[in-house]
């Protein structure tokens, strides 16, 4: 609808367009994606345009495709076995998983080549396989080429299938920023296969489960009470239990972005970063060698602490967060929460500045009002934060 307002001056007409866009993806839970009798890629290839052939270009996780050498083989033999409606245009192209992806814009401009040299078009399909970095990277790729390529991602860690794979951000680092360079842009589906999650190693299994926690503090008691009861058997990764933790997170992160108000981040509130502020510069200090997750997990921990410091949380109900999260295997203390700069700043509360920024300028913090409810403020007492990093550190000593 286009309305048009003249002003009393009669000097200046503006025009006022305004439309809306409707977006949905499909999210699929499901084992052995690129077993031949399993369809769910063939089904999703097939969504929009039911009788054509479909031209596909893949980029695969190096670290996966190392750690698993007959997954290639295994998606060509997918691919050649429904030919009728999947053209794998060439084999799958190896990306760097990790940080590294997204702190090189040579990566991007390779994938985006690659694309190019390949003819994908906007109604071709760019499937990526990997970790949150490596789908981060390759939706910013996507949705840049020709303004815009049909997308898939196929998470393959516990933190990309049960948040960032289902989320509708992309983008990567420049600048010595966390995702600097990036967009808001919707998946065209989301595959999630249970079997990369349960051939991870121990140290990538445990830190996805920090999103788990933290939505389940800010949204959902009886979640967190879940996660309580099967922590035996999530921290010795049980497959029902992690299929049921996965695929519950990846529900009440859509049900935010979905149902909030503000998929794409208009406002300056992020409920769903919970105990981020601190975990975005805890990696950086400690240049990635902390997992996002494990960041995280001491975020949660510190904002638990400095809620019952600020009266919004009973008192007692941050050693029960912390022994969920100690329980199923989270360390919550780093050196690196005392690193000072050479003015003697806590460099971690400078990352609240630093983390305002990234909101657009206003600070909005969520902390914790109970558990499964999270209440917003829009400034932190430095002095209880700092309270809240030694009562941390009292507990790993005790």
């Amino acid at each position: 609808m286009t309305e048009q307002h003249v002003h009393s001056n009669n000097t200046t007409t503006t025009l006022m367009q305004r439309f809306a866009v409707p977006f949905e993806f499909p999210v699929s839970f499901t084992e052995n994606l690129f077993d031949p009798e399993n369809t769910t890629v063939i089904e999703t290839l097939c969504r929009k345009e039911a009788d054509k052939k479909h031209k596909v270009i893949i980029f695969l996780d190096d670290g996966l495709a190392n750690s698993r050498p007959e997954l290639v083989d295994k998606i060509k033999a997918y691919a050649a076995h429904h030919s009728e409606h999947m053209d794998l245009v060439a084999d799958p192209f190896l990306v760097p998983g990790g940080e590294k992806i997204k702190t090189d814009l040579h990566f991007i401009e390779q994938m985006q080549k690659t694309l190019y040299d390949y003819h994908i078009d906007r109604h071709s399909f760019a499937i990526a396989i990997g970790g949150g970095a490596v789908l981060d990277a390759a939706g910013l790729v996507a949705a840049t080429a020709h303004r815009g390529i049909r997308h898939i991602r196929i998470p393959t860690t516990v933190l990309s299938q049960n948040d960032s794979g289902v989320g509708v951000k992309n983008g990567t680092n420049l600048y010595g920023t966390k995702n600097y360079v990036g967009t808001f842009t919707p998946p065209f589906a989301v595959l999630n296969d249970i079997a990369f999650i349960m051939n991870l190693g121990v140290r990538d299994k445990i830190a996805g489960m920090a999103e788990a926690v933290k939505v389940a503090l800010i949204r959902d008691a009886d979640f967190f009470k879940w996660l309580e009861q099967n922590s035996d058997d999530l921290a010795t990764f049980k497959k029902t239990a992690m299929a049921y933790m996965i695929q519950r997170c990846a529900e009440l992160h859509m049900k935010q972005i979905g149902q909030g108000g503000d998929p794409f981040e208009m406002g300056s509130a992020r409920p769903l970063d919970y105990g981020h502020w601190s975990a975005h510069k805890l990696e950086s200090m400690t240049h990635y060698h902390l997992r996002h997750g494990e960041a995280v997990a001491i975020g949660i921990a510190l904002d638990a602490r400095y809620s019952v410091l600020k009266g919004l949380l009973k008192p007692g109900e941050e050693d029960r967060i912390c022994f969920l999260l100690e329980h199923l295997g989270f360390k919550l203390w780093h050196p690196a929460l005392e690193n000072r700069n050479i003015e003697n700043q806590l460099e971690v509360i400078i990352g609240l500045r630093e983390f305002r920024e990234h909101l657009g300028g206003e600070l909005t913090i969520t902390l914790l009002a109970d558990i499964g409810v999270g209440v917003e403020v829009h400034e932190m007492d430095d002095d209880l934060v700092v309270q809240s990093i030694n009562w941390l550190k009292l507990r790993q000593e005790n």
